[in-house]
């Protein structure tokens, strides 16, 4: 079995501050010759303990996206029920040892095993007395101010995805699937994908951005409605991007939606050639500011 250095924790969004964990931990297992891993959990344990619903900037497998594009060769994928989560820290990390940990990465704050008992000092004890290298990176800032996945999900609650890039490093990130909607966009010339939003993710601000969209390996510039589209009636929250410079059928093909700017609110309009105009509108002012 290949040693392993385990960089811990949860890397909602994997922002600055999990950045610079990741690195640490790629640091350390060149120095090893270990494989780099995260450990992470399919849903936040904090949620499932408490019988709420998770609010997550990303699903499992954007996180395992960006792990994997910031210097992870390996995830450990952990399911977030109570048996693991009743685990004590010790057992916890006992079980990380049985798999391979030659060696620990943690942020300052961590918290892990039964009741959240387990804490960064007891990490560093713990591989003290295994003679086990470990690492506690300290906190990271921004202009004075913690970086975090809740601050980061305020800021795209109020769609300040600009803001949250500069925290995050990398634009806001949606994978899904293109599913049947009601086909209203061909009929204006306008033909949206329709994505569905999943429940435990963050909402951002209901209105229009400006995306790229990754699709077949190949990138597009996007105009992206999330929101319940006042102006047809719509009920549920739907994610929309009318990808441009695309003819073809987008039926059940996985795109990648990368949020770069807000364009504006999401409102009711008198008829759909007033849509219409101002989508034409909203996807020139992208073609601006991404290209």
């Amino acid at each position: 079995m290949k040693k392993k250095i385990f960089a811990l924790g949860f890397f909602d969004g994997v922002h600055l501050g999990h950045q610079a964990l990741l690195h640490a931990c790629r640091q350390l297992a060149a120095e090893q010759n270990a494989t780099a891993c995260a450990v992470t959990f399919d849903l936040p344990p904090g949620a499932v303990l408490q019988n709420q619903q998770p609010n997550m900037l990303n699903t499992v497998r954007d996180r395992k996206l960006l792990l994997h594009r910031f210097g992870m060769e390996e995830v450990l994928l952990l399911k977030a029920d109570r048996a693991t989560l009743s685990m004590s820290w010790a057992a916890f990390l006992e079980m990380l040892i049985a798999d391979g940990a030659a060696g620990f990465v943690c942020g300052y704050d961590f918290r892990f095993g039964h009741r959240g008992e387990g804490t960064a000092e007891k990490l560093a004890a713990f591989a003290e007395e295994r003679n086990l290298p470990c690492i506690i990176v300290p906190e990271q800032t921004m202009n004075g101010e913690k970086i975090s996945s809740t601050r980061i999900r305020a800021l795209l609650e109020k769609g300040h995805v600009e803001t949250a890039t500069t925290m995050l490093r990398h634009p806001h990130i949606l994978t899904g699937s293109v599913v049947h909607g009601r086909g209203l966009g061909h009929t204006i010339g306008i033909p949206t994908a329709n994505l569905l939003l999943p429940e435990e993710l963050v909402k951002p601000a209901f209105g229009v951005y400006a995306c790229k969209a990754r699709m077949d390996g190949r990138y597009y510039i996007a105009v992206t409605n999330i929101g319940t589209r006042p102006t047809v009636n719509g009920q549920n929250v739907t994610v929309e991007p009318w990808i441009l410079d695309f003819d073809g059928d987008l039926y059940g093909k996985e795109i990648t939606l990368e949020f770069h700017k807000f364009l504006r609110p999401e409102r009711k309009f008198e008829n759909l050639d007033e849509l219409k105009a101002q989508i034409q509108k909203d996807a020139a002012e992208a073609c601006i500011f991404l290209q």
